[in-house]
């Protein structure tokens, strides 16, 4: 049975061994052989103990969106172009041809809503 198996190993000891790995020059199946470990768990542990010193990324807070309400009432496919037919709540109706572009659609959209 591996010492692994036998008895829990802290943070300090796991420390220990990948400072021992890195100066072996060996590789992790290697090394985790030699000392009688899974090549895994000393992988992981190396990359635990390196992120341990990394400053951790900042959490972007999200606003809750206001809810919206989409004036579309019906899509339709426009077989003749390959584009497609909106019809909007307030009775217009706009086409789209075919390889639009998607940021100038939704930008599009924003105003037909506000409006």
């Amino acid at each position: 049975m591996s010492e692994e198996g036998r008895t829990r190993v802290g943070r300090a000891e796991w420390t220990k061994r990948v400072e021992r790995w890195r100066d072996s020059g060996l590789s992790a199946g290697e090394f985790g052989a030699e000392i009688g470990v899974n090549p895994r768990t000393l992988t992981y542990w190396k990359w635990r103990l390196g992120q341990e010193g990394q400053p951790k990324p900042a959490r972007l807070e999200r606003k809750a969106a206001a809810p919206t309400v989409t004036p579309f009432v019906e899509v339709q496919s426009t077989p003749s172009s390959g584009g497609y037919e909106l019809a909007l709540g307030n009775g217009r109706r706009l086409q789209i041809p075919a390889g639009f572009d998607a940021d100038t659609l939704t930008r599009l959209l924003a105003v037909l809503e506000r409006a």
